[in-house]
């Protein structure tokens, strides 16, 4: 394991368009806090720049971390390019404070700078645009937004980087399909804290399963309630754990079948409730239609929780099918429901499956795993001095 020490420090400054604190199940934010405060561990200076008010610059310290936030205005479309005017004003007014800089997608302004520039992109947006679910207008909307708008911000990003990184080879992949054939993206992978989400008897387990994220399209919500019909004949009930654009449909849709009293929704929760939800859940499920690698089943895999997901995306990277989890087709709300009811009837191979998941998290989707690949890239560009 690489670790710095105080002769070959460095100054980082991450760009990045999520609030921080993180909150409300913002993976790309805890993302970010989460690898920062690796790389303050180990000895580096971390400046994280992201969207402010419409007033002047603001700061401060969190955890030994500089938040800063300069100006952001609402001027959609144009609105990330002039976020990245203050953003480049605010570097440039720094001075020599920084060795690198680290922008992390989607939707954060590209500056142009001398200083080295690496980019994590988290997902290509064409293919999330493409896998995304046309429920009403609005989801029609953010399909054709996302697919638009997306396409020219990821092309100048990967343009303006003297290196990108992904978290998956499923992500690696689009973007050389997508946007451009010759680019080599280096796999940093994503991670979770190990130390806290940590397998635990549960206090109220039954036979309950377990949603955590976005409430959002391309996330086959709507599948996971139609798995929840095709199961209404058993004591199997589900719990919902986020919060997004779709919350009020599902919640309507779940009172028009009649399993209000099988389908329990939590809304947006703590850490610490999160934690207990996965300690407490005996099986997980994730039946999105596109992922880059989602946090959540990280989180699951850490607490030893077996893992019915389809397999999308960085999903397939993680999940091998009977040895940590199930795979199944996006799109099969069947296929998902036998899988549900092997596991629920079979404790030897939840625990089976929830062990060898907690190894593969150990093994190699740690933060101080995601750290050391993040400084071989800093150090590749020949950032340390």
């Amino acid at each position: 394991m690489t670790h710095a020490n105080n002769d070959h420090a460095m100054k980082i400054c991450i760009i990045t368009s999520t609030p921080f604190p993180p909150g409300k199940h913002n993976g790309i934010a805890n993302y970010v806090l989460s690898t920062a405060n690796k790389l303050v561990e180990r000895g580096h200076s971390v400046t994280i720049m992201t969207r402010g008010s419409f007033a002047k610059t603001a700061s401060e310290i969190v955890n030994n971390v500089e938040i800063v936030r300069p100006p952001f205005i609402r001027v959609y479309p144009f609105h990330v390019h002039v976020h990245g005017i203050f953003v480049k004003k605010c570097i440039e007014a720094l001075g020599s404070r920084f060795d690198i800089v680290h922008v992390h997608s989607p939707l954060s302004p590209t500056v142009k700078l001398s200083l080295p520039l690496v980019s994590t992109i988290h997902s290509s947006l064409l293919g999330d645009a493409q896998n995304m679910e046309v429920v009403d207008v609005k989801s029609l909307a953010t399909k054709l937004q996302t697919w638009s708008v997306g396409h020219r911000l990821i092309s100048e990003l990967i343009k303006n980087s003297d290196l990108v990184t992904t978290v998956s080879n499923a992500v690696s992949q689009e973007l050389r399909k997508y946007y451009a054939g010759s680019i080599q993206p280096v796999v940093i992978g994503n991670g979770v804290d190990e130390r806290r989400f940590i397998p635990a008897e549960p206090q109220n387990r039954g036979n309950s399963v377990l949603y955590v994220g976005r409430l959002t399209y391309r996330k086959g919500l709507f599948d996971l309630l139609k798995c929840a019909t095709l199961l209404r004949m058993t004591d199997i009930s589900f719990v919902i754990a986020g919060e997004g654009e779709l919350y009020a449909k599902l919640r309507k849709k779940v009172r028009d079948i009649g399993l209000q009293d099988r389908i329990r929704f939590e809304g947006h929760v703590k850490t610490k409730e999160l934690i207990r939800l996965y300690q407490n859940a005996s099986v997980f499920v994730f039946p999105s239609y596109y992922e880059g690698l989602p946090t959540a089943i990280l989180e699951a895999m850490s607490v030893g929780l077996p893992v019915v997901a389809t397999h999308v995306g960085g999903i397939r990277e993680v999940i091998k099918d009977g040895e940590n989890g199930i795979s199944i087709p996006p799109g099969a709300p069947n296929r998902m429901a036998e899988a549900i009811s092997a596991l629920i009837q079979d404790k030897k191979l939840r625990k089976e499956l929830g062990r060898n998941a907690r190894r593969t998290i150990e093994e190699s989707y740690t933060w101080d795993r995601v750290t050391d690949r993040l400084e071989n890239c800093y150090s590749s560009l020949s950032a340390f001095k």
